[in-house]
């Protein structure tokens, strides 16, 4: 029976923070995640997909507001200059294009 899969915001959010914990705690590398992200989207079932990539794209988004808040705040308040493509929404930006390209399709 196959594995059944929430994808409730919440559930979601989770997983995501999870991720990126394990990768900030060195547990995880970029590969280890974007497998563990493939696996996981092969999980859903196809008809809730849509709402799944809705919430992560949403979780996705906030998470990279706030990060770009917290590099925002240290730079006003230590005076430090960030490099071009510094902050992850420089990074985002840039990638996007490629990412609606390849909009979550299912490993084969």
């Amino acid at each position: 029976m196959p594995q059944e899969i929430s994808v409730s915001y919440h559930a979601i959010k989770s997983k995501v923070y999870r991720l990126i914990d394990a990768l900030v705690a060195g547990e995880k590398s970029e590969a280890e995640i974007q497998e563990s992200i493939r696996r996981w989207w092969s999980l859903i079932h196809p008809a809730d997909r849509p709402v799944a990539q809705k919430y992560l794209l949403t979780v996705l988004g906030r998470s990279v507001s706030a990060l770009d808040a917290i590099g925002d705040g240290l730079t006003s308040s230590s005076g430090c200059a960030p490099s071009r493509g510094q902050f992850p929404s420089e990074r985002i930006k840039v990638e996007e294009p490629l990412a609606n390209q390849n909009q979550f399709t299912s490993p084969v």
